[in-house]
């Protein structure tokens, strides 16, 4: 970034000696000066705003103002044809069909520029769409979560993951939160971030996009993802729904969560630690190792007792999976488990930002 600001103060710094050099006669020093500081920081102002362009809306662009340029200079051959030669009205006429046919050409170009398939034209071209295919954009629950971190240590996860300064400046917030519960979530993910960028497979990358006219931050993740063309590692539900609705891929943790839990099937028996008592009448609530929640009828007098329950069905959604079961007390032994091992068995939860 320092590097980045020595050329642009260079690049400012040589213009305006230029023009105060090579100004004309009659023009004061300082204006030349000042004009080619202006120009300069015009033309800063429009680098920052092409970095955010896609290669095939640049494409879009170019054709599109080769083509308003084409119709100018048609439209200008035609008006000569009138007669109206060296008449103030023509040149008028000449200078605004100029100008507005780049314009429309260029904007036009530049909408339609999605549309472009860049496959024809050589893998020159492809270059940027397979070098972002690989970019991952990290949502602020996903980072908070943790479990990113772990899926990335074991090779299932490559590429660049990138953390856009939005998201930072968030944890950041959370981190600094007079609440000690989202002070503590807060510090957890910036030492996911930490974990995430000190692992040789990875490479983490801090994005300075910022979206202003956009207030929420899953919205600007949604739009930064558009830019990229790539995809949002999340598990926040909300913004999985959302994304997909605008044709962004996600990847959903809890989604791979559940992908690979072992299959559970009505009939099955299966031991779990009943914790706490249900919402319905004589039922009892127990987590597996992974966070599953086990509703049990007829487990309410079983609450801090290992028992054996039989499965009676099991809800799979994309928040989670939920498995209901059946205890027998006349078919199943219960069985007393120490204080030690029941605070192991208590399930920890990490809300995500926003819930």
């Amino acid at each position: 970034m320092i590097d980045f600001l020595l050329v642009r103060a260079l690049f400012i710094a040589t213009l305006a000696a230029s023009a105060a050099v090579f100004r004309p006669a009659q023009t004061p020093l300082w204006a030349a000066a000042g004009s080619g500081t202006l120009v300069a920081c015009l033309a800063i102002l429009a680098e920052l705003r092409l970095r955010r362009i896609s290669l095939k809306r640049m494409l879009g662009s170019g054709v599109g103002l080769l083509a308003g340029l084409c119709c100018a200079a048609l439209t200008s051959i035609v008006l000569g044809r009138l007669g109206l030669d060296d008449s103030p009205a023509l040149r008028l006429a000449e200078v605004f069909t100029l100008v507005l046919c780049a314009w429309f050409g260029t904007v036009l170009g530049a909408a339609k520029g999605d549309l472009l398939n860049l496959a024809a034209l050589g893998d020159v071209f492809n270059a940027e769409s397979d070098l972002r295919s690989t970019y991952k954009i990290l949502d602020t629950s996903v980072i908070i979560d943790g479990r990113v971190a772990d899926i990335a240590d074991t090779g299932f996860l490559d590429g660049i993951l990138i953390v856009p300064q939005f998201v930072l400046q968030e944890l950041q917030t959370v981190a600094d939160s007079a609440d000690s519960m989202k002070r503590t979530r807060g510090r957890r993910g910036l030492d996911v971030l930490q974990r995430l960028q000190k692992m040789t497979n990875l490479k983490v990358e801090v994005v300075q996009q910022d979206f202003p006219h956009v207030k929420e931050v899953d919205m600007k993740l949604i739009e930064l993802a558009t830019l990229y063309g790539c995809g949002i590692v999340t598990n926040d539900f909300n913004l999985n729904k959302v994304a997909h609705v605008r044709g962004v891929k996600v990847l959903n943790i809890n989604e791979l969560t559940n992908s690979v839990r072992p299959v559970v099937l009505p009939g099955e028996l299966m031991r779990v630690f009943i914790l706490k008592e249900g919402k319905e009448y004589n039922q009892g609530v127990a987590y597996l190792d992974d966070g599953t929640m086990v509703v049990v009828d007829n487990a309410r007098r079983m609450i801090s007792k290992t028992i054996d329950v039989s499965v009676t069905s099991v809800l799979q959604t994309t928040a989670g999976k939920m498995i209901f079961g059946k205890y027998d007390e006349r078919g199943h032994a219960a069985h007393p488990v120490p204080v030690a091992e029941r605070q192991e068995r208590a399930p920890i939860r990490i809300q995500a930002v926003g819930e």
